[in-house]
């Protein structure tokens, strides 16, 4: 085991098994393993999980692997094999937490199902992630995070109008299913310590998409006008969206009384304050079209710095449209030291993205980069296997 792995944090002492391929699983117990759980990633020994096959690579070593699972350990257990899932087993009744993203019913044909688990260890927490929950008529189905953006509705909304469907350009439903593991997973073992007893978790990839749609499920609920594509712009309010400049586009966000007015003073267009069309919130939303049209006029003749530090003097809210190569060098991100290089055996450095979670007396851990398959093996030694069996586990 790693030096890491039980080092401090919020929740240091707690113990995680990981049954956790591509997205979801592992990003709900990293965010766990960075809190201070920890994590013990169970892969099958045929490859593992599946983004360790998923480039860039450095030494041979998965780069989107590493930084999915930093300050986790891994061991290979095949689950088909009675001798694997008996070491599963024995593992389940020294731990907290188990998480999981197989289809709805691997993990009865397994024999690692939550009710078979639970019979080891009542105390168990136990998480399920999947694309459309643990029933339902599309339970059995396949469900990636693409196909929940679409059923969801994010699809519907994201784009421009008139466009082709657009999904939103990271993995959204899985990324949200994965927070609600790791937040009802919090939620269970504080809930357990009051009642000493675990329970399930089911968090689906799909109703995880659907609650998000605060302001379309207002209208729909309210007079069943159903949302559309706005482009960059907001459900219900404006000015509130990316505008051209001289060079490129900016976002402003002038939607509160106080920052239209400063909004219009900063930009020299004092006049937009006199026209009835735009006096109040739904006017300027009613006539959107004919307001942004006449704020570009004004925009197009300036840069995005120029229009940012003009709006940011008068305390109106706005930003440039960053690429992923300014946002990885962005000079606030490294004022608050947002990211850090972690340690592999074999990659060497490998620089992380860091946790949003700043906890003033308990950080979020900095450890090592997610782990080689099979690196941590040693950890069933320790499980009362005879030395005949613990080489069949190892596949020695």
């Amino acid at each position: 085991m790693n030096e890491n792995a039980t080092g401090g944090g919020a929740l240091a002492g707690v113990t995680v098994l990981e049954l956790g391929v591509f997205m979801a699983g592992p990003f709900a117990t990293m965010q766990l393993a960075d809190l201070g759980a920890r994590v013990i990633k169970i892969e099958n020994p045929d490859g593992g999980d599946q983004t360790r096959s998923t480039g860039p690579y450095v030494s041979g070593e998965s780069v989107p692997n590493m930084l999915l699972n930093r300050n986790k350990e891994s061991i290979t257990l095949d689950l088909k094999d009675p001798t694997g899932r008996e070491a599963f087993m024995r593992l389940v009744e020294r731990a907290d937490v188990v998480v999981e993203n197989m289809r709805p019913g691997v993990m009865a044909r397994l024999g690692t199902s939550y009710e078979e688990v639970s019979a080891r260890n009542p105390r168990i927490v136990y998480a399920s992630a999947s694309g459309w929950g643990q029933d339902g008529p599309l339970a059995p189905l396949a469900g990636l995070d693409i196909m929940a953006q679409a059923r969801s509705g994010l699809m519907s909304i994201t784009g421009f109008p008139d466009s082709p469907p657009a999904k939103v350009g990271v993995p959204i439903c899985d990324l949200t299913a994965a927070m609600y593991v790791a937040l009802a997973v919090t939620a269970a073992l504080v809930e357990r310590d009051r009642s000493g007893q675990g329970q399930h978790i089911d968090v689906s990839l799909f109703e995880s998409g659907v609650s998000y749609a605060v302001w379309e499920a207002a209208a729909y609920f309210t007079d069943g006008t159903i949302g559309r594509p706005n482009g960059s712009a907001h459900q219900n309010q404006a000015p509130y969206q990316a505008v051209h400049s001289a060079d490129g586009f900016v976002t402003v966000g002038a939607n509160t009384p106080r920052n239209w007015e400063r909004f219009c003073a900063a930009l020299g267009l004092e006049d937009l304050l006199d026209d009835a069309r735009f006096g109040q919130s739904y006017d300027r939303l009613t006539h959107r079209e004919a307001l942004i049209a006449r704020v570009e006029e004004k925009t197009q003749t300036m840069t995005t710095d120029e229009i940012v530090e003009v709006l940011n003097a008068a305390g109106v809210p706005c930003a440039p449209i960053s690429d992923y190569g300014e946002v990885f060098t962005d000079d606030h991100l490294q004022a608050r030291d947002f990211y850090w290089d972690s340690d592999h055996p074999v990659a060497g450095t490998v620089r992380q993205i860091g946790s949003p979670m700043r906890l003033s007396r308990t950080p979020a851990r900095r450890g090592p980069a997610g782990p080689s398959l099979g690196a941590d093996n040693a950890l069933l030694d320790d499980l009362g296997f005879t030395p005949e069996e613990l080489t069949k586990l190892k596949g020695q």
